[in-house]
């Protein structure tokens, strides 16, 4: 299976969203709110005209737990929906499967368009969540804010964020933002079951093994590229904690 990113380029945007208009210009449509919005791609094909036509903000649950939240639309993207609504009727499915029955497209065929759309331009990394890491990609890198794609997309943590779009953590941003609430709850999650010392003890076992089995002869080229990578995280963790005040 191929790893799902988010495309990070305009010029790619632009191909991928023309190969779509191409295809079927609803999927063009169905495309620039889950990159415009963040909204998921099951959410999407779910709306009617009347859910989307005409309006700046869109609230959906989330989650297990139906959460409520609220998911904006920019000027331009108002008006590229806007012009697609106009004269349809406001009961009909936004992304519609086929014009003689008022069903919307399916997942799994919505699915199989922006694989082939990304093929065509030479993407293979092309999956449902597409949308929503690109959207959540370009938010961050404009912002820098995770904390709101967090909240956004119902996290339990920052880290599953940036894990989410392919960024590291920005340890020093995470821990000057850190509520005197959050700390508490860090210490007691650290200390409950003396869960704080197993995970440093863990790192401890791990890298002591690396050191001690660094010189062995039957150690591949692999080997020193792995723990090179790791080095290189560890280096950048610690530099951000270490000049965090």
């Amino acid at each position: 299976m191929n790893w799902v990113a988010p495309i990070k380029d305009r010029e790619t945007l632009r191909l991928f969203s023309e190969q779509l208009k191409k295809i079927d210009y609803k999927y063009y449509i169905l495309f620039e709110l889950g990159v415009g919005t963040g909204l998921q791609l099951q959410d999407i094909l779910k709306f009617k005209v009347k859910d989307i036509s005409g309006k700046s903000e869109i609230t959906v649950k989330i989650g297990t737990k139906n959460i409520e939240n609220t998911f904006y639309l920019s000027k331009e993207l108002q008006k590229i929906i806007q012009d697609y609504t106009a004269n349809k009727d406001p009961e009909s499915y936004l992304i519609l499967g086929h014009s003689t029955t008022n069903k919307p497209v399916s997942r799994e065929q919505a699915y199989r368009v922006l694989r082939s759309a990304g093929h065509h331009i030479g993407l293979s990394s092309i999956g449902a969540q597409t949308m929503r890491k690109t959207f959540a990609w370009n938010y961050y890198h404009e912002t820098g804010d995770i904390y709101y794609l967090q909240k956004l997309f119902n996290h339990a943590s920052p880290s599953i964020t940036y894990r989410f779009i392919g960024e590291k953590p920005n340890i020093e941003v995470h821990l000057k933002k850190m509520t005197p609430l959050e700390n508490e709850r860090s210490r007691y999650l650290l200390y409950l079951n003396g869960n704080g010392k197993k995970r440093l003890d863990r790192i401890i076992r791990t890298l002591s093994s690396i050191r001690d089995n660094f010189d062995h002869p039957e150690n591949s080229d692999a080997f020193y590229g792995k723990v090179d990578c790791l080095l290189e995280e560890l280096d950048s963790l610690i530099d951000d904690y270490n000049n965090t005040k």
